[in-house]
């Protein structure tokens, strides 16, 4: 890192590529409440955790039930999450799609590019 570059130049940087990803065509757009519930299902998947339809909605940060309920839908007819069965066939898993998971990939790429630029 050059010493004229500052650890906020790395990050505006990477906001800059990130955005430039939402002009492309792959999944339709997520408002910001569905952006905090895809990071919140990523984040559990990564740890190892599984989260069901009422887990999510429980979640009192990410807002009213029926408000994240909906989220839920709209992003899974967007085709960024999917539900899966569970061995209690009244509750479905969250789960990202390939899709999303791909999404992270150019993500984790815009940030790497930021930082070799530094």
């Amino acid at each position: 890192m050059s010493k004229s570059t500052r650890p906020a130049d790395i990050y505006l940087r990477f906001l800059q590529l990130a955005e430039a990803l939402r002009g492309l065509p792959s999944l339709p757009s997520l408002d910001p409440l569905e952006e905090r519930i895809l990071g919140t299902v990523a984040r559990a998947m990564q740890d190892g955790e599984r989260l069901c339809v009422r887990d999510m909605m429980a979640k009192k940060e990410l807002g009213a039930p029926a408000t994240v309920h909906s989220r839920l839908t709209s992003m899974r007819e967007k085709g960024w999450i999917m539900l899966t069965d569970t061995e209690d066939t009244r509750r479905k898993q969250v789960t990202l799609t390939q899709a999303a998971l791909a999404h992270f990939d150019k993500l984790s790429k815009c940030m790497v590019k930021a930082v070799e630029k530094a």
